[in-house]
């Protein structure tokens, strides 16, 4: 086997970031579609992943979305091995633990920490893994090299690159502000080894006069003896799946006919279902946050939940109920997406305390149908149609702990399944104003996503695929990186 220890190493650059949201994901999706356009059979990976967005692979595990994003730059089918550990936080001091897609427990952060030499052994033999069947590697690196307090033990940044000896480049944020002290800054709080292993850097999300930055590069590269490898421009609307943060701004729509709205709950798992929603031209979609006025609207769409009882609760607290209750009074539609389709039955059962204290809750009351919460995960991608005039199909995965019975179901929303079985799923309300169902990607198969649009009172005026609109941006995204990065510099590391 070809491991990180023979003597031909898999060439390999490891992407980390000075803060959260810096563009670690971007970048490293950018190199993925730039070199899988070079014919090379290339591999992201991310050791250790903390994020509630998530993708079914192709060997039915699951895995961060932003992974999944990555495999499709690279032009390879999303697998476990991209992201060996996947922390999903139920709260803020807890998270389930995903080993090589499964889960396996739910541990507070210092329990985590004991772990973490164990998760390390699941890292490297995914890394071994991928050495001896890709061309080459593109890692990501989670958060930030530089938090002091969780360096002992890491897995996710420079613990992982020193294991590996795999060379890093650091990328930051010129749209936060304070980037040159973000670079410096980071770069300071490494050990000697580490700074060794940094090879330069990269700044993202410039605009303005190149001119006036050249100054401050050329005070880096002296103050450091590191190269400045590029400054990435920054590239507005691209549609590009999130690994955990929401979007930063609602997309500028002139003809927009159709206002959809979804609550930013605390603890909102799989928002890149709402990507689609977002970016077609006839659809005017906000995402309400805490304490913000919830405005009218043509259709609600509740998300998934990683703890649906005590997010239904802010619910609550925020009245949405009242007003989703107010809303199909005058005709509006709602749609329920997994935790979503929870909410709007009439009880929640958690018997075995698997998202907070064991017992039961009751739901929106507009479904008539319980769930009750198992140990034991569906994950599953998905395909089928659904039960809307035409039979539109549908594509997409599920990933879910809940058991959902009751009358309601009697009127499926989706016909799904894998291969060579179909089943009914879901529910569609018999005044045909609330579908639910467990399907995430619920938005993202064209003649579906124009389908539902009707169904919430707007015949689509545009035809917008989201597929090959994420497509269309990965290539953009790689023809920057082509025009503004050193890739002679990069070609020292990676096969460029």
């Amino acid at each position: 086997m070809n491991t990180p220890h023979s003597s031909k190493k898999t060439p390999s650059l490891m992407v980390q970031g000075c803060t959260s949201d810096a563009g670690k994901t971007v970048l490293v999706a950018a190199l993925c579609r730039v070199l899988a356009r070079r014919g090379l059979h290339v591999a992201p990976f991310k050791p250790q992943n903390m994020a509630l967005n998530s993708a079914v692979t192709i060997d039915g595990g699951e895995i961060g979305r932003a992974q999944a994003l990555q495999a499709q730059a690279a032009r390879v089918a999303a697998h476990i091995d991209f992201n060996p550990i996947l922390l999903k936080p139920s709260s803020d001091k807890r998270a389930q633990v995903i080993i090589h897609g499964k889960a396996m427990s739910d541990l507070n952060a210092r329990d985590y920490h004991e772990y973490k030499p164990r998760a390390m052994k699941a890292v490297l033999e995914s890394w071994e893994r991928l050495c001896a069947a890709y061309d080459c590697i593109v890692v990501e690196g989670a958060g930030s090299p530089a938090e002091i307090n969780l360096r002992a033990r890491d897995i996710a940044n420079m613990g992982f690159a020193e294991t590996v000896d795999c060379p890093v480049i650091l990328v930051a944020d010129i749209d936060r502000g304070g980037v040159f002290a973000h670079l410096v800054g980071t770069l300071e709080l490494l050990s000697p080894s580490e700074q060794a292993r940094v090879k330069g850097f990269v700044i993202n999300r410039f605009r303005g006069d190149m001119s006036l930055l050249e100054s401050g590069l050329r005070w880096l590269e002296e103050r450091t003896g590191k190269p400045v490898l590029g400054v990435l421009p920054y590239l507005h609307g691209l549609y590009l799946d999130a690994e955990d943060a929401l979007p930063r701004g609602k997309e500028t729509k002139t003809d927009a006919k159709l206002n959809i709205i979804a609550p930013a709950y605390p603890r909102i798992s799989n928002h890149n279902d709402f990507d689609p929603l977002r970016f077609h031209p006839d659809v005017d979609f906000t995402l309400v946050g805490p304490h913000d006025p919830i405005p009218p609207c043509d259709l609600i769409v509740l998300a998934g939940s990683k703890a649906v009882q005590a997010d239904l609760n802010w619910l609550r607290e925020m009245g949405w109920e009242d007003a989703i209750h107010r809303h199909l009074r005058y005709g509006g539609k709602v749609i329920g997406i997994c935790g979503g389709l929870q909410m709007l039955g009439q009880q929640l059962h958690d018997p075995q305390g698997l998202e907070g204290a064991p017992g039961s809750s009751p739901g929106l009351g507009l479904m008539a149908y319980d769930t009750t919460l198992e140990s034991v995960k569906t994950l599953e991608n998905v395909r089928g149609w659904l039960h809307l005039p035409g039979s539109p199909p549908l594509a997409g995965y599920r990933i879910h702990m809940g058991v959902t019975q009751g009358a309601a179901l009697a009127r499926p929303a989706t016909q799904l399944g894998g291969v060579g079985e179909q089943y009914p799923e879901g529910a569609i309300s018999a005044d045909n104003q609330i579908l639910a169902t467990y399907c995430h990607g619920l938005f993202d198969t064209p003649e579906a996503l124009a389908a539902l649009l009707e169904w919430a009172g707007h015949k689509p005026t545009s035809s917008f695929d989201p597929n090959e609109r994420r497509e269309r941006d990965l290539d953009r995204l790689a023809d920057a990186v082509e025009e503004s990065l050193n890739l002679e510099k990069l070609g020292e590391w990676l096969p460029l």
